[in-house]
């Protein structure tokens, strides 16, 4: 609604751009509300030393995904963990887990949540200071529809973040078979930006790591890059287009 409400201009490119912001309008309200906890946390408390230099990043924080971000990682595994704190509470409410964690979670639930994520993280990589994109991965190594993920295979860093706290570019990630880094499954898939007009249509788009299932195939992983970072290829839909490109050509039947 904010990145489209009075706009009349968009071309191609602005609505990807659109399409890929990072913004994060649940973090907007959420951690606020976390910072604000800790500021009223009495000194004595043990959690006031604890988090001080998480809640500084936090502070400091846009609420924008960056593959860089200490404090996207921080904040998506605080969500978590607070929205897992609060569902069986909001439901016996009869409210939504967002309603619950604006109004009903209390400030001690908040920052014990933030502990637990920190320690979380720093159990998995060392330091709870760790950029999101260590943690956040993209990784096709199998044509398997059950993937086989494996920290010790490469895999690509992506900045995208969970629908859930509001990204556009949404990426559902979580660990798979013991792993330490995230890697995602859900949200965008294929994306395409399509421009129908007089002269005919036009389109960008990117699926998810390449079109083949081959795993030898050079079109295997070739999207990988392009779809880490919202980079959509050109669309050739008429044979002018398709100039330069066209690998194998057969006619149906032969």
């Amino acid at each position: 609604m904010r990145g489209l409400e009075g706009r009349k201009d968009f071309t191609m490119d602005t609505l990807t751009a659109m399409a890929f912001d990072s913004q994060q309008p649940e973090f907007e309200v959420q951690i606020p509300l976390l910072i604000k906890a800790w500021d009223r946390e009495p000194a004595s408390s043990p959690l006031k030393g604890k988090l001080c230099e998480q809640i500084e990043v936090l502070r400091r924080w846009d609420h924008r995904w960056d593959v860089k971000s200490v404090a996207q990682s921080l904040a998506h595994f605080w969500g978590e963990e607070l929205w897992s704190r609060s569902e069986g509470a909001a439901r016996a409410a009869g409210m939504t887990v967002y309603a619950f964690m604006r109004t009903k979670a209390t400030a001690r639930a908040r920052l014990e949540a933030l502990a637990t994520a920190s320690d979380a993280i720093a159990a998995n990589f060392g330091t709870w200071a760790t950029p999101w994109g260590e943690i956040n991965r993209f990784q096709r190594i199998s044509p398997a529809i059950v993937h086989p993920f494996d920290d010790a295979k490469p895999s690509t860093p992506v900045g995208f973040a969970s629908g859930r706290w509001g990204s556009l570019a949404s990426f559902g990630a979580r660990s798979y078979n013991g792993s330490k880094q995230i890697y995602g499954t859900t949200g965008n898939s294929f994306v395409a930006v399509v421009e129908f007009g007089n002269d005919g249509v036009r389109a960008k788009a990117v699926t998810a790591g390449g079109l083949s299932s081959a795993v030898g195939s050079k079109h295997f992983n070739d999207q990988t890059e392009r779809y880490a970072t919202g980079h959509l290829r050109d669309v050739y839909f008429y044979p002018t287009a398709l100039k330069g490109y066209i690998e194998r050509a057969y006619h149906p039947g032969q």
